[in-house]
């Protein structure tokens, strides 16, 4: 199969979580991922019409698996999607090495490319991060990478001239992009058309709208509480119809209200990963089950907002249920 570039990228791509056995939150606990449910819920994805995976990122828990963890998930992953749809996993570590070895053995076990965050230990200044790229691309040639941006975990946006340099590397085909602004013009013109910026499924609309041709997917962890609102503004996007898109964002934007906490989102990340598995759980599409240590403490304030935005979002889907 030739390499995918940026011009396969297109579609829902569904941010997908690690499903956690009930004693996950135990610091002794071992062989915490739940494999039947990753199969599942992979399964019932592809089946709905999502264009491809990406896993082990925030949502993922990529930095709290063990790597014996992460192995089993990523091959039931993979068994269970059994080549119909791409599947980015992710390769985040402290340095270039560790993600450099990482990655050499997920294209071993078969995924599609990477889903690669860089090293956060020190900020990066634009030519590090470029570098860091690079390199990663350069030890493995034949495999394509998506940047895994998150401007808080990664202490930073990417500015418009990194990406000018991260589309010089080949294997850079897609960045996952958060907070569709001002500012996302510049990126796209600095992409050169050689990197496709996903947008969160929130914000695809608003992207599509500035920039038609190129705004061709999105990233969505809330596929995982169930996809067919999502779907619906994809099919809006592919007929060209705004009105219809701008009204599913809406919706789908107002089922959030009570997600992010006090509205802050430098608070939201703090508390990123129990706020989005007690959603995905409260929507009752897949079991995400609870979260690895030490990202499972959440005040019950916060907790009960994001059950509520599941519980609203379980609620839209009904709207969409019987389309295809």
């Amino acid at each position: 199969m030739a390499r995918l570039t940026a011009d396969d990228i297109r579609g829902t791509y569904a941010m997908f979580p690690t499903p956690a056995t009930p004693d996950a939150s135990d610091p002794t606990a071992t062989n915490t991922v739940d494999l039947a449910e990753t199969r599942r819920a992979v399964d019932a994805l592809i089946r709905a019409g999502i264009s491809g995976l990406m896993t082990n990122g925030t949502l993922g828990e990529g930095a709290t698996l063990t790597w014996e963890e992460h192995q089993a998930f990523v091959r039931a992953v993979l068994d269970s999607a059994a080549g119909r749809v791409p599947v980015f996993v992710g390769a985040t570590t402290l340095n270039t090495r560790d993600s450099i070895a990482k990655g050499r053995a997920l294209q071993a076990m078969g995924a599609s490319g990477l889903f690669l965050g860089r090293p956060m230990w020190c900020e990066n200044d634009d030519d590090t991060l470029v570098g860091f790229y690079r390199d990663v691309a350069t030890a493995l040639p034949e495999m394509p990478i998506v940047v895994y941006d998150n401007p808080e975990a990664f202490k930073g946006k990417i500015s418009a001239r990194a990406y000018a340099g991260l589309a010089e590397i080949p294997q850079v085909i897609a960045s996952k992009y958060i907070g569709v602004g001002p500012a996302y013009v510049a990126d796209v013109a600095a992409t050169r058309g050689r990197i496709r910026l996903l947008p969160r499924d929130g914000e695809w609309y608003y992207a599509w709208r500035w920039t038609p041709d190129l705004a061709l997917g999105c990233w969505s962890p809330s596929c995982c509480m169930g996809p067919e609102p999502v779907m619906a503004l994809q099919r809006a996007i592919e007929a060209n119809d705004g009105a219809r898109a701008e009204a599913i964002t809406q919706a789908m934007r107002q089922t959030q209200r009570s997600f992010q906490p006090r509205g802050d989102f430098h608070l939201f990340s703090r508390y990123n990963i129990p706020l989005e598995k007690l959603r995905v759980d409260a929507a009752g599409y897949m079991q995400a089950g609870p979260c690895r240590p030490p990202y499972h403490h959440l005040p019950e304030e916060y907790a009960q907002g994001a059950r509520q935005a599941g519980q609203a979002w379980a609620k839209l889907r009904e709207q969409y249920r019987d389309e295809r």
